[in-house]
């Protein structure tokens, strides 16, 4: 699936018969009915009011009140679906990546058991959402700023600005609007110590300061990627502190490649993965090619395929973690 920055899903309007019924249930929400919370053991704050205990969080679309600690949550994009499981929450709905597609498999999966399909991500189901009386949902301007305020008429809305590079703060954001701040801090050290762990591991800072690495992707029906700085995958590079090669060390979302451009890819380690069809890719064409072969890391045998789902949409405390690992993996295994 193309990157939260440079991809967003086209967005869809309820039909008439749609919002009716979507005043009828937030109107029978606003009666009161109160749920056991799951995963909190709390009660679901009715749609449209707000708890005695409510909290006000500022988000990019303005301030939501929000329970002291939320429970039924339903979350729209990968990045909100990785918070919840991190901060320990089984979100009651979320959307897929494509219509009948699993949720995220590096995720632990009995923590995945019981989520209700709300749609596909930019384009979830507005009366599905609304029939799990949420007390909060959570996702990003990129992928549903224009469904803001019919997702707020079904309960308090909190929305991050995108994705991608920033999602630490957005783990923040996430957290803020659950009620489990004290989850988030925790999550955060546990990456920084996995971080310390794979540097010592590595050899130390300078030895990993020299190691130039670099990510790159195969995309069906358009160019090669090869990532920089302003990505997911970038601040997990960064926030390890190895090498990158010097005309990815920068600022941006990435650099596009022909076949006939391979030598753009020269670093010492190569982790790449495949988006679609490999067939409809330049995949095929690049590593069967000279100049692929005569870079130094395919020379020296560093080339790793990696899973795309986790390495692109794996964005949160979890996700990250798990790209530590196989880095290690493949690294100092």
């Amino acid at each position: 699936m193309p990157d939260a920055p440079a991809r967003s899903l086209p967005a869809t309007t309820a039909t008439a018969t749609t919002r009716r019924r979507l005043l009828t249930l937030t109107a029978g929400l606003a009666s009161g009915l109160a749920l056991t919370a799951c995963g909190s053991g709390g009660p679901a704050t009715a749609s449209g009011s707000s708890a005695p205990e409510g909290r006000v969080v500022r988000h990019a679309r303005g301030e939501s009140t929000v329970p002291a600690r939320a429970g039924r949550v339903v979350v729209l994009d990968t990045d909100a679906l990785d918070s919840a499981v991190t901060l320990g929450i089984t979100p009651v709905g979320a959307t897929t990546v494509t219509a009948g597609a699993p949720l995220s498999a590096y995720l632990p999966a009995e923590r995945l058991a019981g989520i209700k399909a709300v749609g596909t991500i930019g384009s979830p189901d507005l009366e599905a959402i609304a029939a799990l009386r949420p007390d909060v949902i959570l996702s990003n301007q990129v992928r549903d700023d224009k469904r803001y305020d019919e997702l707020s008429k079904i309960a308090p809305t909190v929305l991050s600005r995108t994705t991608g590079p920033v999602w630490k703060e957005n783990v923040r954001l996430h957290a803020e609007a659950l009620g489990r701040q004290a989850e988030a801090a925790a999550a955060e050290q546990a990456y920084r110590a996995k971080l310390a762990e794979l540097v010592t591991a590595l050899g130390g800072p300078e030895n990993a300061a020299a190691l130039k690495v670099e990510m790159a992707r195969f995309l069906a029906g358009a160019p090669t990627r090869l990532y920089l700085n302003d990505t997911f995958v970038g601040s997990i590079l960064t926030d390890l502190g190895v090498g990158r090669p010097a005309n990815q060390n920068k600022p941006g979302f990435s650099i596009e490649i022909s076949p006939e451009q391979v030598d753009q890819a020269a670093a010492d380690v190569i982790f790449y993965s495949v988006y679609g069809d490999a067939a409809k890719s330049d995949q095929g064409k690049i590593v069967g090619g000279t100049l692929w072969k005569s870079l130094d890391a395919v020379r020296t045998g560093r080339v790793y395929q990696v899973d795309d789902n986790l390495w692109m949409l794996g964005i949160g405390y979890t996700g990250a973690g798990r790209i530590l690992d196989q880095i290690r993996h493949h690294l100092t295994g």
